[in-house]
């Protein structure tokens, strides 16, 4: 007696798909590298090389109407919420290059040592009590407090702007949209920051937000919209991509022991695991671009002006890229990943994610002997971010 092979259906509001995507993105590479959601209006790239080459196309993948399938999201202002990532050159360029002067690769080196104090306040709490959540004590404060010393946002804030993101992030069971509380959440965020700017305008501090505010290429400066909107794509993008990169190393290094025991034997191999976890299981796993003009891919033709989700999750373990791409390997070449995209829209905050990963990895490491995961982990509801709301361990400190 055989089975039927159920339908090629994808969606990424099915969240029970998204919790596990990936038996999913393998048919779709192999019977649908291109496929086509009439019902909902979408098509998606799932090959590596088709994902890399629209990333490098900007001017046939257009960035202009948003980056997400939610309708509240797509449109003409999407990047009052989103920045320049919701955004084509020259307007994209023009703001890349403004707020990169105050993301300089120098400024973020400089926030090592902050990193460093912060992951020590939060481990060293987490190694005093031996079982906590590792996501609600541990990755999901470290980023939201890097951030926010960053931006120069105080303290006694910072827990309620983290709640706000994560509401920001999170979508309903049943719901195609943005909920009302995800929305409401985002112009608290917003109010939140135009206070911050308007009092940063009257005092100027070292900070990202004062230098946006000071930011000047040619006598032009940024628009008070732009310099709000990227404070909040940098609080909710900033916050969620390296919490679940933190979260999603944990679980995978305690599914694939020997590969997380190798790490604790030798911690100089801390980078090699946020590399392969950024590959095998990344937090972002779809973008999506709209069509500029027809645009054949494989003898496929989709039409001009329709939505184009590119499947990151997929294209990183692609088969024809990387060997065994289903398996957790931290000795693999993972040079080819696409988890912070390619070309004109590669990811700003790349060097600080990484940054930011490896100093708390290693950390992690180098005190402990072993851990477990213990039962209650909980996955976010999110229709294109992959990781834990909660996640629960027991440490074995290291004598």
């Amino acid at each position: 007696m055989t089975t039927a092979t159920p339908p090629l259906v994808f969606s990424p509001y099915d969240y029970d798909v998204h919790e596990n995507p990936y038996p999913f993105y393998a048919r779709l590479r192999d019977e649908a590298p291109v496929y086509h959601n009439p019902d909902l209006d979408f098509w998606a790239l799932s090959r590596h090389a088709d994902v890399r080459e629209a990333f490098r196309a900007p001017d046939l993948y257009s960035s202009a109407k948003g980056v997400s399938l939610d309708p509240a999201a797509y449109g003409p202002h999407a990047y009052k919420t989103m920045s320049f990532l919701a955004m084509d050159d020259p307007r994209h360029a023009r703001l890349r290059k403004l707020v990169s002067k105050g993301f300089t690769s120098r400024r973020v080196e400089a926030l090592s040592e902050g990193i460093e104090r912060i992951s020590r306040q939060y481990w060293d709490e987490c190694l005093e009590k031996g079982e906590f959540d590792f996501v609600d004590d541990f990755a999901g404060k470290l980023p939201m407090d890097v951030i926010s010393d960053l931006m120069g946002v105080p303290e006694v804030d910072r827990a309620e702007l983290r709640r706000m993101a994560d509401l920001v992030m999170h979508r309903e069971e049943g719901v195609q949209d943005v909920p009302e509380a995800s929305m409401v959440a985002a112009m608290d965020l917003i109010a939140y920051y135009q206070e911050m700017v308007a009092e940063r305008r009257k005092n100027r501090t070292e900070d990202l937000t004062s230098a946006l505010i000071d930011a000047e290429v040619d006598g032009e400066k940024l628009a008070e919209d732009e310099i709000l909107s990227f404070l909040f794509l940098m609080v909710v993008a900033g916050n969620e991509t390296t919490t679940k990169l933190l979260a999603n190393a944990a679980f995978w290094g305690h599914e694939y022991h020997d590969q997380s025991r190798s790490v604790i034997e030798d911690p100089d191999k801390v980078s090699a695991w946020v590399e392969e976890t950024l590959r095998f299981d990344t937090s972002s796993q779809m973008v999506l671009r709209t069509t500029t003009q027809d645009v054949t891919v494989r003898d496929v033709t989709i039409p001009a002006d329709q939505k184009v989700l590119m499947l990151i999750g997929s294209a990183n373990r692609d088969g024809h890229v990387f060997t065994d791409g289903d398996t957790y390997d931290i000795s693999r070449d993972t040079s080819s990943s696409l988890s912070f995209g390619q070309g004109p829209h590669f990811c700003l905050g790349a060097h600080l994610a990484r940054l930011e990963s490896r100093i708390a990895l290693d950390m992690f490491s180098r005190s402990i002997s072993d851990y477990e995961l213990l039962p209650g982990a909980e996955r976010v509801h999110s229709s294109n971010v992959r990781g834990f709301a909660h996640l629960p361990m027991r440490i074995a400190r290291r004598s």
